[in-house]
């Protein structure tokens, strides 16, 4: 019986951690734009250009010139890392 209690906190302590999301943003502002691919919402003077895909939920109708909320993620296209530049005495093999 202690052991089977003992799987499920266990298994409960790492579900979370599996399901691990970035952070979500938000912007409420003017809609520019609406495509099936981008939604281009206007929040003073900065401008946030969102990708939307089939899986974008929408409540109600986004039109150009219309006030909407945005929820989104960040997520990385490419990434490259960066060393430690070599020292002039240091060659390499």
């Amino acid at each position: 019986m202690k052991r089977i209690l003992l799987a499920v906190l266990l298994t409960a302590m790492a579900a979370p951690a599996l399901a691990r999301q970035p952070k979500a943003y938000q912007v409420t502002g003017e809609v520019k734009e609406v495509s099936d691919e981008l939604i281009v919402v206007q929040k003073g003077k900065e401008r946030f250009e969102i990708a939307r895909t089939p899986e974008t939920k929408v409540n109600g109708a986004l039109k150009q010139g219309g006030k909407a909320t945005v929820e989104y993620r960040m997520t990385a296209t490419s990434a490259e890392a960066k060393g430690e530049k070599m020292s002039q005495g240091t060659k390499s093999k």
